[in-house]
């Protein structure tokens, strides 16, 4: 029998939902609002109160892969340089946490990674710090822009550069638009599934520009399709454009060959093509996760492992 696409979906997404493992999330909490009030009590004025970013903070994160960032704003004058800036808090949570054995501190690509010792239960809690810089004194409080400060040569940008960029904005964009988190969630799961090397933030983007730029209506599978379609047809096209709403300079395209845009191209098409032959295709892209199928005697599964994001898939 033919698979009701847009059910398998649903039931794709209901079993990916945060809530399953609820007592995980909270653990990944906890640790993070330990390490804000250790950044707060460290750099007290020094700094805006922090923000929770990424994948959560945007409502976009599905339970086999997740991240919790903070990021930290700092005042214009809290370091000298934002190279300063991205040192000394990399300094302060190396003593605080690596050198007393509690966690492995490193830095990455534009945060500071926190990975946490095992617990009791075997869980490893991973929390990606980012030092921000305001722009000019006072700033932050009206248009919250950022330096941050580039710890590796990533995404065109050279190690000890650095780069706008705006958080909030970035939430902001994203927050009450429900039908595009969905579909941000299935292209993500799609992305863990087959081991895809996309950004994240690069499929939020070419989801939210398709929404923006043509008619996505009907069911989940027809509002799926329509994002597919919109990326097959345009990503190629040479006035293509992909801007960060955190800074509208950053055209995170720009970072792609015209081959690589093919190839991205030819894989939105594969997808629709063999979904459109075969229904029972959709299980391939888009499978549920089993720990939380839904069972007709017993309800929902248990959880199993979670596996931590690599470093070049977090930040966005």
């Amino acid at each position: 029998m033919a698979v009701n696409r847009s059910e398998h979906l649903a039931n794709v997404l209901e079993t990916h939902r945060m809530s399953h493992i609820s007592s995980l999330v909270n653990k990944y909490k906890d640790k993070r609002g330990e390490i804000k009030e250790a950044l707060e009590a460290k750099y007290n004025s020094d700094i805006y109160s922090p923000l929770n970013s990424g994948s959560f903070g945007k409502h976009t994160a599905i339970n086999t892969k997740f991240d919790l960032d903070i990021v930290v704003p700092f005042k214009r004058y809290s370091f000298s340089t934002i190279e300063d800036m991205y040192n000394g808090m990399h300094d302060f949570l190396y003593e605080k946490y690596h050198k007393t054995g509690i966690a492995v501190v490193r830095k990455q690509k534009v945060s500071i990674g926190v990975l946490f010792n095992a617990d009791k239960d075997g869980d490893q809690i991973g929390i990606d710090v980012v030092p921000g810089r305001e722009i000019s004194e006072n700033s932050y409080v009206d248009i919250r822009d950022l330096n941050i400060y580039f710890n590796e040569d990533k995404w065109g940008f050279s190690k000890g550069t650095y780069m706008k960029t705006n958080i909030q904005s970035q939430i902001d964009t994203i927050k009450s638009r429900d039908d595009e988190r969905k579909i941000i969630r299935l292209l993500k799961i799609w992305k863990n599934t087959n081991s895809e090397s996309y950004k994240s933030f690069l499929l939020e983007l070419l989801t939210l520009k398709a929404f923006d730029k043509s008619i996505i209506t009907g069911n989940l599978w027809e509002k799926l399709e329509g994002v597919l379609t919109y990326i097959k047809d345009n990503v190629t096209k040479e006035d293509f454009t992909l801007k960060d709403p955190g800074n509208q300079s950053n055209d995170l395209i720009k970072n792609f060959e015209q081959w690589e845009r093919q190839n991205l191209s030819d894989k939105m098409k594969n997808i629709i093509d063999r979904i459109t032959d075969n229904s029972e295709n959709i299980k391939t892209y888009f499978p549920v996760n089993k720990d939380f199928e839904k069972s007709e005697s017993y309800g929902l599964k248990g959880s199993s492992g979670l596996s931590i994001p690599k470093n070049d898939q977090r930040f966005g």
